[in-house]
């Protein structure tokens, strides 16, 4: 039957012939769920290809369809037998024909399915859900008008069901046999359908409007599927039968009970929660009936609008356009708050047809609507109207005052079509009112917020709708005054309020973000001028460098196209450092000024093109060459102490520029070009040794991106850098030093050498970070260093085959603070970093590095533990921590066999130490993740009882509340464990959970009860074993 004619297609008479036979010789409803199923295909099938030669059937084929689908109530055959009687009156659609004496029996057989009620489908139905069978049912009822007469009463009838989904379903149909049956046949049912509907909106509708900023967007009130499915029924009969719906709206008793029960009260929290709910559901019926049709909308204005108007008191402008002189007793006294929601809803609804029409209207426009008229002429007296809402100031001002006031000032200044519907002084006093709210008003938290929401939504609608006319306003009179905001000195506002306006603002538009981001640099740079001098302009230029980083440079990204705005701010930075000459320390470190600058610096560069780097790396390097305690020159020549004497003499604004010159380099693409990098390196090398964690940073970034070989383009390959890097005479552990380097570095630093040591480890580490993450074999000689250090005398133990690489070992009398700095070199090596070395500043990355990292690393640390001095030990179980703390979970339970005596020993040899709280807390995050994999349980299953030792040490761990919760939720975890290992501890484990049941937390009390639950039903678990 689906063959098409080039593949042997039946013929309309072999068609025919079948359907003859198929009425004749089967009884479909006698056979099982797969034969009736293909049966119902294969009718399916002949009235969709073949409808000519299966109309010639008449009456037989209508009956037969009857008999073959009654009584069906398999799902998978439910889908097909719908959509045959959808089918099968699409093939008979004259009035008069052959379906109308068989309307009723069809309806009926249909009708029994009405509402769906599928809740618990067998599994081989599950792939038919009780959607699919309403929808099809649906396409079925509303396939013929002849259904109408059964149909309509119906769906009236399963209106009043208690039911929710039989509530929505009918409306559903009704809307969708609205459209198909036609305007005649329906409006027989109109004064049925108009009461039906009514009455469930009126018990739909919630009650609650709500009042925070968020519903400024859309509608204030939590949408309900019957309301909506109800409203959008009504707008679909009133757009068929507009001047019927709208009598019997007009007439409607309740609604006229409405209008005269608001009149009663005067604010909005006075009105009773039932007569509230009935408030908004003759809102919402004003409102859709308002934006169905221009017609419509002319008919509910002038019925509905002009009486909100009288029981508000407003009047019209007079003849020369103006305001009557009594509208400013406004001010002074509380509008009636149920005749504004009203108004509100009926100005959106109006707002929305303009929006939606195809032709916005313009001011050559003829004003023949009465809307229109209505609302020219009510414009100025509204807006007073809703200002005195919430310029109200007596004690019992409600929320209520506050929202309905702006939300009405909002609709009004966002109706499309320039100034023709609202007049240009309506506009621009309604700007000024939420400009001098936001000014001014910024104690009241709520009206604030509304206020600036309000802003940012006119914002949005002119670059929407391109109202040229009104962006000139909101420029002068909105954006150039929040923008103020950054440089005003009065300090009565809270900065971060203004921080905060300015950006919303900005959000509304991209001009307006522009000039945002103009004025919020101007502030900067006129700020940084002044740092060293004020403690003021210090805390401004950080909190704004914050609001730069966080929040403009992702918009500016996203945008997309404004990249020369990031270039010129990472530019003029620059020029501000150049141009400054006296830098104080105390008053820009303690502010953390020159943090917030490198941050904003980093994401400025990083976001830039290769091309744009190139311009940013030339200026700061030409600033950096030019200072005079940074002789590039000769650095490129010497080395040694006279290097360290150079940089020592180094001023405060010196470190400015080299710390910023290290941000630049951490957030530059690898193809962009570093000029000199050999006496770069020295430099970041020389202070680095200072502690100067962004110099190490810069060089980790530097050997993470050089190319190697031919593959650069820069004066510094890779294996170049490394030999200047591993060779240099710098390293407080390099076997080759002069016998007084270290004695000389620790004078002029003026710092210890164990300080010296630590600050030597930090800036291998960050070097060996780049070179792991790239997957250089390099970083080898940076670990066995560390491992080194790891060993009191500075000799490590290596394997046999690790010896190559440390065969000039030499002897280091490390402090225990070294030590630690060794062992915490390995959370840099592994950790992720969100200061450099990331996707986001361009790291070159390979994949599965940590994971090659890992099963080196392990076994090696594993050899040397079970060596190790008891001095050592700590440390040592602190640098594994640190791997197996780093390694993605899916690797460490591929290995856990081996690992897991090596993360017990370490909970257990760190668990006395304070500074070793935050390891104890990630060694037990990895060991809850075994816990809770199966692999993982089958894994640990023969180390239960040293677990679970393990772990009732740590449930009075006194350092760290987490440690105590998360040791308890792993004990619950090992009660899953197999029951013959576990059985023998059940004791054990209930009389230690006993402590934790008076431990100060909750959330440990807690997890003590569960962790007690659990091991006590191991018992019971047993015995139904």
């Amino acid at each position: 039957m689906r063959r098409k004619s080039s593949g042997g297609m039946v013929s309309g008479n072999d068609a025919k012939a079948v359907a003859e036979s198929y009425l004749q010789n089967l009884q479909v409803q006698s056979l099982g769920q797969y034969e009736r199923k293909l049966c119902f295909e294969l009718l399916e099938s002949l009235l969709e290809r073949y409808p000519n030669a299966v109309a010639s059937l008449g009456d037989n084929l209508i009956y037969g369809i009857c008999e073959a689908v009654d009584g069906e109530k398999d799902p998978h055959c439910l889908m097909l037998t719908f959509h045959i009687i959808e089918v099968l009156s699409r093939l008979f659609p004259d009035p008069c024909g052959p379906l109308a004496s068989f309307a009723h029996d069809l309806f009926e057989i249909l009708g029994c399915y009405f509402p769906i009620h599928f809740t618990h489908p067998k599994v081989e139905d599950a792939n038919v859900k009780r959607d699919d069978l309403a929808k099809a049912l649906m396409l079925a009822f509303s396939s013929t008008p002849l259904f109408e007469p059964f149909a309509i009463p119906l769906l009236l009838e399963k209106l009043s069901s208690s039911l929710p989904s039989a509530k929505v379903d009918s409306l559903r149909y009704l809307s969708d046999c609205t459209v198909k049956y036609g305007v005649d046949r329906m409006a027989k049912h109109g004064e049925a359908i108009w009461s039906s509907l009514k009455d469930a909106v009126f018990t739909s509708v919630d009650s609650v409007l709500s009042f925070n900023p968020e519903s400024l967007e859309g509608l204030d009130l939590p949408e309900n599927e019957i309301a909506a499915e109800a409203l959008s029924l009504l707008q679909k009969l009133i757009v068929q039968n507009t001047k019927m719906f709208l009598d019997l709206i007009v007439g409607d008793e309740d609604i006229k009970m409405i209008f005269n029960m608001i009149s009663s009260y005067e604010t909005y929290h006075e009105i009773p929660p039932q007569s509230k709910q009935r408030l908004h559901a003759v809102g919402r019926i004003l409102s859709t009936s308002a934006k169905a049709s221009t017609l419509s909308c002319n008919r509910v204005f002038e019925c509905f609008f002009s009486q909100l108007m009288n029981i508000l008191g407003l009047s019209v402008r007079n003849s020369s356009g103006h305001p009557s002189s009594d509208e400013g007793i406004l001010i002074s006294k509380r509008c009636n708050h149920g005749a504004l929601y009203l108004s509100i809803e009926l100005l959106s609804a109006c707002r929305d047809l303009v929006a939606s029409s195809e032709t916005i209207p313009a001011a050559s426009a003829h004003t023949e609507e009465t809307w229109k008229y209505l609302l020219q002429n009510f414009s100025p007296s509204l807006t007073m109207a809703f200002c005195s809402a919430f310029i109200c100031t007596s004690e019992d001002t409600h929320n209520a005052d506050m929202y309905f006031g702006v939300k009405g000032l909002l609709i009004l200044a966002t109706f499309p079509g320039g100034y023709f519907l609202i007049p240009k002084t309506v506009f621009e006093r309604i700007l000024v009112t939420f400009v001098s709210i936001v000014n001014v008003d910024y104690s009241n938290t709520l009206l604030w917020k509304l206020a600036l929401k309000a802003l940012v939504q006119i914002g949005l609608f002119i670059e929407r709708y391109h109202e040229s006319e009104k962006e000139l306003s909101y420029l002068g009179i909105v954006v150039e005054r929040i923008v103020s905001l950054a440089s005003v000195d009065d300090f009565s506002m809270p900065f971060t309020l203004r921080v905060e306006a300015l950006l919303e603002i900005g959000t509304s538009g991209q001009s307006y973000m522009l000039k945002v981001v103009q004025g919020l640099e101007g502030t900067i740079y006129a700020n940084l001028s002044k740092v060293h001098g004020s403690t003021n302009s210090a805390e401004i230029v950080t909190q704004l460098l914050k609001c730069y980083s966080n929040k403009v440079i992702p918009w500016i990204c996203c945008a997309k196209g404004l990249e020369d705005v990031l270039l010129h701010f990472a530019i003029n930075i620059w020029n501000q450092i150049e141009n400054s000459m006296v830098f104080h320390a105390t008053q820009t470190k303690e502010r953390g000024v020159l943090d917030v600058m490198m941050k904003a610096m980093k994401l400025a560069v990083a976001s830039c093109s290769v091309e744009k780097q190139n311009i940013i790396v030339q200026k700061s390097y030409s600033i950096l060459s030019s200072s005079t305690s940074f002789p590039l020159k000769e650095l490129f020549l010497q080395e040694g102490f006279q290097i360290a004497q150079v940089v020592d003499d180094s001023s405060i604004r010196d470190e400015w520029i080299l710390s910023l010159f290290a941000a630049v380099i951490i957030a530059v693409h690898p193809r962009t070009h570093i000029p000199n990098i050999r006496p770069m390196l020295y430099l970041f090398m020389i202070t680095l040794l200072k502690g100067n964690v962004a110099a190490a940073q810069a060089l980790g970034s530097m050997v993470n991106k050089l190319g190697s070989g031919g593959q650069t383009s820069s004066d510094c390959t890779l294996e170049e850098a490394m030999d200047i890097i591993l060779n240099s005479s710098l390293w407080i552990f390099h076997n080759d030093r002069s016998p007084d380097i270290q004695a000389k570095m620790t004078v002029v630093h003026d710092i210890s050498c164990t300080s010296l040591q630590i600050h030597a480890i930090v800036g291998l580490a960050w070097i060996g970070k780049g070179l792991l993450m790239r997957g250089h074999e390099k970083v080898k000689d940076m670990t066995m260093i560390f491992l080194q250090c790891l060993q009191p005398s500075g000799v490590a133990d290596i394997s046999h085959q690790e010896k190559s690489v440390s065969e000039n070992s030499y002897e280091l009398d490390l402090h225990h603070s070294v030590m630690k700095s060794a062992a915490d070199a390995f959370q840099i090596l592994m950790g992720d970093s969100e200061l450099c070395l990331n996707r986001d500043f361009h790291a070159v990355i390979r994949p599965l590095y940590k994971q090659r990292f890992f099963s080196t690393m392990m076994p090696l640390l594993q050899s040397l533990v079970m060596k190790s001095e008891p001095l050592s030990r700590p440390f040592l179980f602190r640098a594994s921590a640190h791997i197996i703390m780093d390694t993605p979970l899916i690797v460490v339970l591929s290995d856990t066999k081996k690992i897991i005596p090596m993360l017990l020993d370490g909970l257990s040899a760190l668990s006395n130490d304070i500074l070793d709280k935050d390891v104890i807390y990630g060694l037990l995050l990895v060991l809850s993740g075994i816990l809770m994999d199966k692999n993982g349980q089958k894994a640990v299953s023969d180390s239960a009882h040293t677990i679970v030792n393990c772990l009732i040490d740590l449930i009075q761990y006194p350092h760290m509340m987490l440690v105590r919760e998360t040791a308890i939720q792993c004990l619950v975890a090992v009660s899953g464990l197999s029951h013959a290992r576990i059985y023998p501890m059940r004791m054990q484990v209930l009389r230690a959970i006993i402590k934790a049941l008076d431990d100060p937390k909750r959330a440990v009390r807690q997890e003590a009860v569960r962790c007690r639950q659990a091991w006590a039903s191991i018992a019971s678990r047993s015995l139904h074993s």
